[in-house]
């Protein structure tokens, strides 16, 4: 891609100034369009050191209102962003519907050797850099994010003579350092890595306009007129009314009926609960110590049935861990805030970094249960999000993360007794609501959610575990017992 562009292309004052006020004008009033349309837009900045990037970027919001677009640069490194999947920063900053979002330099160039000289991906997320990348893009692009990548391409020598304007004014020396001059000593490399990456994540949802940016001018007039074009065929496209349905996955012949064929009345006497109880917990408390060493993350799925133990197992399970090491997280419907964004969004933010735990007290599994059962999400939505789960779960345990997923299955009877003593109970009267009754009629399609989300969202890497709760203390201990024993062989 970059191979064959002619650099060489430029624009004089003149043409300048006669065609950027109309160019301003027009983005302006695709803003407010943009809102209008509750239509999410990110434009990304890549390209060389000295390339204009910053310059580009406020040619672009020089013509927008403030209020409704937000800037961020990928150039500083936090210890949450070191600590934490290297797309989890950019999951944070996902716009709202109807917001702009601006990225001074952007996820892909974490791949690249020299360019980020204080951060550099585990060999596990290199491996993996691609797929996760290109799944980012297009879950976005799914839920309707509107993406415009731009590459700004210099030659060696012209970025060579900027590196020296600035190194010489002494109010912008700071701006070139070690790593930009290496760039430019391994110029034809880098330009090899470039090439690789724009064609490796360029695709017709979301390709990478390279902007020929040795004339300043040029590259303004030409990033202004793709933005303008861009969202421009995005709105059209919104008006239009689709002709035919949304695929649909094709249906796994005779997913296997896995609750019917569980029971879950396994027992344990008080005595080895007690007993089991405590050496667990004492044996969690001391891995999860080695977890904050060692640098490593982990999360616990809860999920099941209404009144199946949740609550109590999360109490067991986090009463002899160090606080400071651990955060659960109760799941319920949406904000306003969260609808703004993907749904993977208000899930990703709250992922630990490295040397923490955390919990989710119901979780992503919402969207192909409550939603699908409850009809409250497009089937066409629900069913995509089976192969988004797989791989934003994929995306975490490359970074190292250990995940573990667990369904706490109770029969009918042994619910309707839980329920019965709750709304018998003042103290426990708040634990039941007429949407635990509501979905209690619905058990057959609950079950039927749930055997499809166990057969294609069980992995090796991030395994689903049916605990038999019938016995709240069988269950707590076998939670207890699976997490303690997947954190100490992950710590070998």
């Amino acid at each position: 891609m970059l191979y064959d562009i002619d650099l060489d292309k430029s624009m004089d004052k003149k043409e300048y100034k006669e065609t950027i006020p109309d160019m301003e004008a027009a983005l302006s009033e695709l803003q407010q369009k943009v809102r209008e349309a509750n239509l999410p837009v990110i434009l990304v900045f890549e390209g060389w050191g000295a390339s204009g990037k910053g310059t580009s970027i406020s040619r672009v919001t020089n013509a927008l209102d403030p209020r409704y677009f937000d800037v961020r640069t990928a150039g500083k490194v936090t210890e949450d962003k070191i600590m934490r999947p290297f797309l989890w920063s950019f999951w944070t900053y996902l716009p709202a519907k109807g917001q702009i979002a601006i990225m001074d330099k952007s996820w892909h160039r974490i791949i690249l050797p020299g360019v980020r000289e204080d951060w550099e991906l585990s060999s596990m997320e290199a491996n993996g850099f691609y797929v996760d990348v290109n799944a980012f893009e297009r879950q976005l692009t799914d839920d309707g994010y509107l993406i415009i990548k731009f590459f700004l391409h210099i030659s060696k020598e012209e970025q060579r003579r900027r590196f020296k304007k600035l190194d010489k004014d002494p109010n912008a020396s700071w701006r070139v350092r070690a790593h930009d001059w290496a760039q430019n000593d391994n110029y034809e490399h880098n330009l090899h890595l470039f090439d690789k990456l724009l064609k490796m994540t360029s695709s017709d949802e979301s390709p990478w306009h390279v902007i020929e940016a040795e004339n300043k001018r040029f590259a303004a007039c030409k990033i202004m007129g793709i933005i303008i074009d861009s969202i421009t065929v995005q709105l059209e496209k919104r008006k239009q009314k689709k002709t035919e349905p949304p695929a649909i996955l094709a249906p796994i012949s005779n997913i296997p009926r896995r609750l019917q064929n569980i029971s879950p009345d396994e027992s344990i006497s008080d005595a080895e609960y007690e007993d089991q109880l405590d050496y667990y917990q004492q044996r969690l408390r001391k891995l999860c110590n080695k977890l904050y060493v060692a640098r490593r993350s982990a999360v616990v799925v809860f999920e099941g049935w209404d009144a199946a133990g949740k609550g109590g197992n999360i109490k067991r399970l986090t009463s002899e861990i160090d606080p400071r090491c651990y955060a659960v997280v109760p799941i319920g419907p949406p904000s306003s805030h969260e609808l703004a964004r993907h749904y993977l969004w208000r899930f990703m933010v709250k992922m630990p970094k490295g040397g923490h735990l955390t919990i989710f007290d119901r979780s992503w599994y919402g969207r192909v249960l409550i939603e699908r059962v409850d009809k409250l999400t497009p089937e066409h939505v629900w069913q995509r999000a089976y192969h988004e789960i797989n791989e934003m779960e994929q995306h975490l345990v490359g970074h190292g993360m250990i995940i573990l997923k667990f369904w706490l299955h109770i029969d009918r009877e042994e619910q309707l007794r839980r329920f019965e003593d709750r709304q018998n109970d003042p103290l426990k009267q708040h634990k039941i609501t007429e949407a635990d009754w509501r979905n209690r009629e619905q058990w057959d399609q609950y079950e039927t959610a749930v055997d499809e989300m166990l057969a294609r969202t069980h992995a090796s890497h991030a395994p689903w575990i049916i605990v038999e709760s019938n016995s709240k203390k069988y269950s707590r201990v076998k939670v207890l017992k699976t997490v303690s024993d997947a954190l100490d062989d992950t710590m070998k």
